[in-house]
């Protein structure tokens, strides 16, 4: 597919929202790849600052010292969609803020106002360089597809593109499993509940990402496969692209 950008020459942003288990990462780097644009995983920013806290031996509790924390943090997103990865302190920690040790406290960051704010002043600060084509940017000014939480409303509201991906319950709980387990048998549902259910339930204290805004777009992916899923985002693009 041809990248559409805007006629003011800035280049296309696409903001995709929803709950965990949507699909929301995999089919943003496939947007991301298809169309030429740089990719940034805004939901690793907040990973990345709990694991910089723990680093630094600060208190996940102390609200005061993880904001100050995360304010000074040297962090490095690495925007290619074939290769993403997160750099802090000149360490690449892309597989250590997976595991399942910050994973279950990464909500106790991800709700502190103080960390939100600057977290979100460092997303918008990427949009604009790959919108505008910043020297030294990935994209060289054709865009960006950015996803996660508040992308939709707060970090970027006036995407282009605006997709909330959503699904029932049960299949954001079995694509999570076996994306963690290899199954979704009864067992490995179980143990992929509490980050699903508890994270989405205590993250939406402080974030919007589980109805759709006005002017967003929402896909529901409960019946589809990946495949369908690109496919269906693929289009919403197209189509506000060819209606620009």
């Amino acid at each position: 597919m041809e990248q559409a950008g805007r006629p003011d020459g800035r280049g296309l942003v696409v903001a995709i929202d929803g709950p965990s288990g949507t699909g929301k990462s995999t089919v943003s780097k496939r947007l991301a790849a298809e169309l030429g644009l740089a990719y940034l995983d805004t939901g690793a920013m907040y990973r990345a600052a709990t694991w910089w806290c723990q680093h630094e031996g600060v208190d996940l509790s102390d609200t005061d010292r993880v904001a100050a924390a995360v304010e000074a943090m040297p962090l490095q997103m690495v925007t290619d969609p074939a290769d993403p990865r997160v750099v802090c302190a000149g360490t690449d920690i892309t597989a250590a803020i997976r595991e399942a040790a910050l994973t279950a406290v990464v909500s106790t960051v991800a709700t502190n106002l103080a960390v939100r704010a600057e977290l979100c002043r460092r997303q918008r600060a990427e949009i604009d360089a790959e919108a505008s084509g910043a020297p030294g940017t990935r994209s060289a000014g054709r865009g960006i597809v950015a996803e996660g939480r508040d992308i939709t409303t707060v970090v970027a509201p006036d995407a282009d593109v605006r997709i909330l991906l959503t699904a029932d319950e049960a299949a954001r709980l079995a694509r999570r499993a076996r994306e963690r387990h290899g199954s979704a048998d009864a067992a490995a549902i179980a143990a992929t509940r509490d980050e699903v259910v508890r994270r989405d339930a205590q993250d939406s204290t402080v974030s919007t990402f589980m109805t759709a805004a006005d002017g967003v777009t929402t896909v529901d992916t409960s019946a589809f496969d990946i495949e369908d899923t690109f496919r269906a985002v693929l289009g919403v693009v197209r189509a506000v692209s060819e209606a620009r």
